[in-house]
């Protein structure tokens, strides 16, 4: 595909991973204790996108965001939320499993976290250095929620590991127009760019 001059770069979809950040059913069904009531509303749009990225054999990755009963595993996460001391996203609870709209399938890469981004203290780097091959893969697209926690701590650590980063609008859940929508402008100013879900795939198709 011929590289439109106003990118940055060309999003390659041999050397790209797909990423879909913390769609639980804490975060998506309704009344939930965490509910984010956009991703559910942009569940169309990360469906659109994962059937894009399956039909072009580009990998699916899925994380978790995972609390413990045991010990409390992100102690300034709940100082800011103390409500998850007790509930939420807890290990081994139907909550914590990714929604059944968006469910991987077998093969797909699911990768538990306990921060909001989703390298630190992971698999996921290592994953995405070998999943297509050694140092194949370059470029990941990140849908899910929260756009402006979880999505955006992602893509920000997703640049610092050198890698380029496609970051889906319209199939990023969060918890306000403001804050969803400066997510969205300060990634496509310094951390990568900023698509629609009908534009990656047309960009996906080539």
């Amino acid at each position: 595909m011929p590289r439109d001059s106003k990118q940055p770069w060309p999003l390659d979809r041999e050397r790209a991973a797909l990423l879909v950040i913390d769609m639980q059913r804490d975060f998506v069904d309704q009344g939930a204790v965490m509910e984010v009531a956009a991703a559910g509303h942009r569940i169309p749009a990360m469906r659109q996108v994962i059937d894009a990225c399956r039909a072009a054999s580009i990998p699916v990755i899925y994380t978790r965001h995972v609390l413990s009963d045991n010990f409390d595993i992100s102690p300034l996460e709940t100082t800011y939320q103390p409500r998850l001391r007790t509930t939420g996203m807890r290990e081994g609870s139907a909550g914590v499993e990714i929604v059944a709209d968006l469910a991987p399938l077998p093969g797909d890469i699911i990768v538990d976290k306990h921060r909001f981004d989703a390298f630190y203290n992971t698999r996921l780097d290592t994953v995405l250095r070998n999943i297509r091959g050694t140092g194949k893969v370059d470029t990941v697209i990140i849908i899910g929620t929260v756009t402006s926690i979880c999505c955006e701590s992602t893509a920000r650590s997703a640049f610092m590991h050198d890698y380029k980063v496609a970051f889906i609008g319209d199939a990023n859940g969060g918890l306000d127009d403001a804050s969803h929508n400066a997510t969205l402008d300060v990634i496509g100013k310094v951390f990568g760019r900023v698509l629609t879900a009908g534009e990656l795939a047309e960009e996906i198709r080539g």
